[in-house]
């Protein structure tokens, strides 16, 4: 054999070239197979595919978790806004899934150009500490680096959204005069979710 073929003769072994083309030819023919087994079972009737959920959620490994509707968050939002208005305040409202993901801003009239951002990073603290912004406004004394985590806000108006104690969203207020009002309209957004 030449030296430029794709096998060599010392213990009948292929050479790097070559094992990384014939995995790349195996893992094409089972992507293709899987392919092929999906887009067959995506038009299984439905027993087939309640059984393959049940086989799925009855697996160890998985893990379900919470998630707030677009609904529902559009109501939060405007319960926060509409707290805000009835003193006079110009806010804006973001909330955000588990995830830290905006699912709903609302931005009031007159509010600050600087409380859009604001908003959604205070949420996005909230959630991502399950706890008001305030109190870890509180942490910071003890741990100062914490204000250096990208896309956060460690100031009052941010509040959790929680289900048996765990987080599923968080509602962010910004462009009140002090942060204990941004949080008391986030807190009424989410007393508007209980209601």
């Amino acid at each position: 054999m030449s030296s430029g073929s794709a096998r060599h003769r010392s213990g009948g072994r292929f050479s790097r070239r070559a094992q990384v083309v014939t995995g790349a030819a195996a893992l094409a023919a089972l992507g293709a197979g899987t392919f092929g087994a999906v887009s067959a079972s995506a038009g299984s009737a439905a027993p087939a595919s309640r059984s393959t959920a049940t086989a799925d959620t009855a697996n160890r490994h998985l893990q379900q978790t919470t998630h707030l509707t677009v609904d529902a968050a559009a109501r939060a939002a405007q319960a926060a806004l509409d707290a805000a208005e009835r003193e006079n305040q110009r806010v804006t409202v973001a909330v955000v899934d588990r995830n830290g993901n905006t699912l709903v801003t609302l931005r009031g009239d007159g509010a600050g150009p600087q409380s859009y951002e604001s908003a959604a990073k205070k949420a996005y603290t909230a959630v991502s500490w399950n706890a008001p912004t305030s109190e870890l406004v509180k942490r910071l004394a003890q741990t100062p680096n914490l204000k250096d985590i990208p896309g956060t806000l460690f100031l009052g108006g941010g509040a959790p959204v929680t289900v048996k104690g765990a987080p599923v969203a968080a509602i962010g207020v910004a462009g009140a005069p002090s942060g204990e009002l941004d949080e008391k309209f986030a807190k009424a957004g989410v007393a508007a979710l209980n209601r």
